[in-house]
């Protein structure tokens, strides 16, 4: 599925066609056959990867408990129990990374907390952090001892010579508004 063709489409979507595509998604998802093709592929104790929405990732985890219409999974990057849906379950192996066709910058859905990426600061230094806080309209960066908020449009990828991305230490607690 093309999901920049998706979005942008959404984007001209009122809010009340959101609202209603929305419930009709979670009325096919709540079908039984879905559940079923989903819960027939999975065993207490299997290792999975799951979607997580709030850091737009995919994250290790193992199946905990089975219930009817959703699951219990131990993140295993962090000690925490999450109850999803059965549908955040990545069974296939789907790239998650949604690719928004835009001129600048980068989209909401293109990168996640963790990942590494730059800016250009008002006096026109390159700046590098790691995605800390995903938010509406703006990301929170750890560059350095300082944080900074910036926004999608102004991101871009940093990717060394030979493809690995950058690491960025974490330190200190100043705080910077771009």
């Amino acid at each position: 599925m093309n999901f920049s063709d998706v979005f942008q489409t959404l984007n001209h979507a009122s809010a009340f066609d959101l609202y209603r595509l929305q419930a009709a998604i979670d009325r096919v998802l709540g079908e039984p056959r879905w559940l079923q093709a989903v819960q027939s592929r999975l065993k207490v104790g299997q290792n999975v990867q799951f979607f997580d929405i709030r850091a737009n990732k995919l994250k290790p985890g193992q199946v905990l408990e089975m219930r009817r219409k959703e699951l219990v999974v131990l993140d295993l990057e962090q000690p925490m129990r999450w109850t999803l849906s059965y549908a955040a379950i990545n069974l296939d192996g789907a790239d998650v990374q949604i690719r928004e066709q835009k001129p600048l910058g980068l989209g909401r859905n293109e990168v996640g907390i963790g990942d590494v990426v730059g800016f250009l600061d008002r006096e026109q230094q390159q700046r590098t952090g790691k995605i800390i806080r995903l938010n509406d309209k703006t990301v929170t960066l750890q560059c350095d001892r300082m944080q900074w908020r910036v926004a999608y449009s102004l991101l871009h990828r940093v990717v060394d010579v030979d493809g690995t991305v950058h690491e960025v230490a974490e330190l200190g607690a100043a705080r910077g508004l771009y």
